[in-house]
This record gives structure tokens, sequence and C-alpha cells, in this order.
């Protein structure tokens, strides 16, 4: 069922809920949704809290994700997707957007677009892709900084501090890192790019604190499982940017087919239905909320 207009508002702040969350034994899986459709797809599938990644977000805009995307460019998805679901959404803050005070400017903004929780990486700018080489990383006491900034401006956000240090500081470098930010008041750490399964262990039993593990495909991760990387240790899963992935694969599809066939007749079996749409949207509930509006029928016949 969508979270429809005219619903009752949840009674807690996003924030709190993505704590109540956590505080459940088992770990939270967390799937990329950056938009509202995706968003009503993932609830229905039984997901409990959606993450809108810089990089799907970025690739929907046609844009690599270099920290070009604005604070007002992620609130329009962090708006659809809370809207669309009522769920808590972790949000991709990049790199705060700035310095501590463009990070605190970054923490409302999304706290009044409707977002649970952020987290801010210690790159420098342009960053990139966690799972790129050459990362510029910032020094770790402005990182920790801008950490303590997003905490003092936040009224109910969970901020996860991200470290790319791994790579270039090695583990005791992270861990040290972690540390700091977490004694700049960061709720949990998320350690990006780990490369193995002793990597994802060692750091677990090194940092005692709410862990999140980033599940991208392709990158330097190898492919593991949520029940897997809550045996390591982790609390948090995200799969960033499986959806838009998959989306633009099959419009890539569906365009060589138009070009080839001139048609879309044979790209119907992977569409979704006018009747599948209209159920996954609640397009009669928003009827029901105007009786003045006549309920649509959707045709039967196919492609229609």
């Amino acid at each position: 069922m969508p979270f429809l207009v005219g619903a009752d508002l949840p009674e807690k702040p996003a924030g709190e809920r993505f704590r109540a969350l956590l505080a459940r034994p088992q770990i939270l899986q967390i799937p990329g949704a950056h938009t509202g459709m995706a968003a009503l797809l993932a609830k229905r599938a039984g997901f409990d809290a959606l993450y809108c990644g810089g990089s799907a977000m970025t690739g929907t805009m046609g844009l690599p994700d270099l920290g070009i995307i604005t604070v007002e460019e992620v609130c329009f998805f962090i708006r659809q997707v809370a809207r669309a679901s009522g769920l808590p959404v972790l949000v991709d803050g990049d790199t705060g957007h700035g310095e501590a005070l463009n990070t605190m400017h970054m923490v409302r903004s999304f706290e009044d677009a409707g977002a649970a929780a952020v987290h801010i990486e210690d790159q420098l700018l342009p960053k990139k892709c966690g799972h790129l080489n050459d990362k510029k990383l910032a020094d770790a006491r402005d990182a920790a900084a801008k950490i303590a900034a997003a905490v003092k401006a936040r009224r109910h956000l969970f901020i996860i501090a991200r470290t790319d240090a791994a790579d270039a500081e090695g583990m005791d470098g992270a861990v040290a890192r972690a540390k700091l930010y977490l004694e700049a008041g960061a709720d949990a750490i998320f350690p990006e790019a780990l490369t193995n399964a002793e990597m994802f262990r060692e750091f677990a039993s090194r940092v005692k604190a709410p862990l999140l593990a980033n599940m991208t495909e392709f990158g330097r991760t190898p492919v593991f499982t949520a029940n897997e990387f809550e045996a390591m240790g982790y609390k948090m899963v995200i799969w960033p940017a499986s959806a838009m992935r998959v989306a633009a694969k099959v419009q890539e599809e569906l365009y060589a087919a138009i070009k080839r066939d001139g048609g879309t007749h044979n790209m119907l079996s992977r569409m979704q239905t006018r009747k599948e749409l209209y159920e996954t949207i609640g397009y009669s509930d928003y009827e029901k909320l105007d009786a003045t509006i006549v309920a649509s029928v959707a045709p039967e016949r196919s492609g229609r």
C-alpha cells in the first residue's frame, strides 16, 4: 500500500524510527530506492528502510558521482522516496556538500525533506565512488569536525560517518579515523571498499559501534549476503545502485527493441502493466480521497 496523500503521518520523527529498526536483533537490509516508484516496489517486497545513494541519484540525472549533485537536488529524491513509502530513508551525504557550515545546512535540509539518516564521508572534493582508485582523503580532524557539526545541527537525524581510508591508510588508519568520528558524535560507522571477509571481521572487532556494509556490484567488495554481513558483525547493509542498474539495463533493451522492431510489441512481457502500475501507486485509493473523481477502469487489452 502506498503512503497516501491525506493518510496519517508517522507519529515519530524519521530518525527515531530508523533507530528503532536498528534496535531489532537482525541486520537491517536497506535497498537503494532513488525514485518514488522504486520506493513503493521495495516497500511492497517487505523492506522497512530505504537508501538514496549518490551514484543512483546522479546516474539517473545522467551525471557522474563526483560531488556534482547539490543539496536541493538530493532533497528532490528524498521527498519523493519518503512521501511515497513513509519509510525511514538513509541518504548519501557525500562529503557534507562543503565544510562544517555547509554540512549543518545539509543536515537541516535533509531532515526537512524527510530523511531519517545520512552518511558523510572523509574524502576531498571532487570525491569519487568509494570503489575507485586514487581517492583523496581529508585530514581526519577536519572530517571529524564535519561530523561534530552534523550532530550539532540535527534534531533527530541518525549520523553515520563513512571512512574511505582502508585503501590509502590501511586498516589501522581506517580504525583510527572511525574512533575519532565516534568521539565527534557519530552514531555509526561505514567502512567503505573493504576487499575481503577478513577485513570486514577485523574492522568489526576493533570498532565497537553499529556498522554499515556496502554491497555494491562490480566493486572491490566480494558478493556477500545480508546474513554473512551480520555474522561478520555488521548491523546495516545497503545495495546502493542495484535498482538503478537494473532499470537502466532494461531501458537500454527497450530502446534497442523499438529501433530494431519498430515498436514495443516484443517487450510487453518485460513491462509493468497499466493495472499493475495503478495497483502499485494506489490509483483508486487516491480517487477515493476526492469523492468528485469518477473511478477509472483500466482496459484489459494488452499493451494499453
